[in-house]
């Protein structure tokens, strides 16, 4: 059990057997005060299991979780009034107005009345809108409606499953927007989604999670600096420069086709991309050796990896749920 008090949400070699088979096999993180931290796991990879026990709905077959600092297991009642949850689409009753529902919700909240509703629907921006009724709301306000429920009971924590399921891109970006808000404020997020590109431009950590454990944990940026960045090469003759690149075993060159079929063939300016994996520090070394070999070089460029990139090669190209 983690007593630090930075941490919200700590998760400790937790596993799950169903059927005499090991679904969830020893993951474990922490998710800290203010932060967003992303989930990602492949079709199958565990993901919904692992949320399904963080709160409480199924039981963990060992390990630990801590909310709050209470075990969700001794002290379920402690530890889940720290955590709000949507899992997909949040469950709402669309004959009601956003105000009946919230009302409706906060009467199992023990001191959830008038104020507090008023406080969530501000929160989440739907004060115009609020004494509508539901099925007059878009997709982006249900969602919104979902978390003011989600917050009534003021978690330490967020739990959101795919929060820009089915929005169109003003609904995405004004859903990052506003989840970015809600952790500059001190609540912490803990968020799964399958949009990768999303899930880097939003998250300051995440998990990735594949057949049941966690493969790669932390900071986005460090993460992608740790897998390195590719240098594309735009050379001409290409199999005399891939002969001088290749004789250095520190340098990988790469198939550039898989990659990216835009990186590989002729190019309109003559010559053709060579994609490679070395330190960014010896590109001047290596642009010399190539001139003082006849080898033309057009260009150089680095190319960044994405969240997307990263994922794909650490879970070996699987599918994303």
């Amino acid at each position: 059990m983690s007593q630090d008090s930075s941490v919200v949400l700590s998760v400790h070699q937790l596993k799950k057997k169903i059927k005499n088979r090991l679904i969830i096999k020893g993951i474990s993180f922490d998710v800290r005060r203010g932060e967003i931290f992303g989930f990602l796991g492949p079709n199958g990879s565990g993901k919904t299991t692992t949320i399904r026990m963080l709160v409480g709905l199924i039981k963990p077959t060992e390990g630990s979780i801590t909310l709050g600092g209470y075990d969700v297991a001794r002290q379920p009642t402690d530890a889940l009034r720290h955590v709000g949850c949507i899992v997909e689409n949040p469950e709402l009753y669309s004959y009601m107005t956003g105000w009946e529902n919230l009302e409706h919700f906060a009467r199992m909240l023990p001191g959830v009345g008038a104020q507090r509703i008023r406080e969530v629907t501000d929160i989440v921006g739907l004060g115009q809108r609020i004494h509508d009724k539901v099925k007059t709301y878009s997709l982006g306000m249900r969602q919104r409606l979902g978390i003011a429920q989600a917050l009534l009971g003021q978690p330490s924590l967020l739990i959101l499953d795919e929060p820009t399921n089915g929005l169109d891109p003003q609904g995405i970006k004004e859903m990052r927007e506003f989840i970015r808000r809600l952790a500059s404020e001190g609540l912490s997020l803990f968020v799964s989604s399958h949009l990768l590109s999303e899930i880097q431009q939003m998250c300051d950590r995440v998990a990735i999670i594949s057949h049941g454990e966690v493969i790669a944990v932390g900071e986005v940026d460090e993460l992608l600096q740790q897998s390195g960045s590719t240098i594309v090469w735009h050379v001409e003759p290409y199999e005399r420069a891939r002969e001088i690149l290749a004789s250095d075993p520190s340098v990988q060159v790469l198939d550039s086709a898989r990659l990216d079929p835009e990186l590989d063939g002729e190019d309109s300016a003559g010559g053709r991309k060579l994609t490679v994996r070395m330190e960014q520090e010896r590109i001047p070394e290596w642009n010399e050796k190539l001139v003082a070999a006849r080898v033309l070089v057009y260009s150089i460029g680095i190319h960044h990896p994405t969240l997307e990139e990263l994922f794909l090669r650490l879970t070996e190209g699987e599918n994303i749920e």
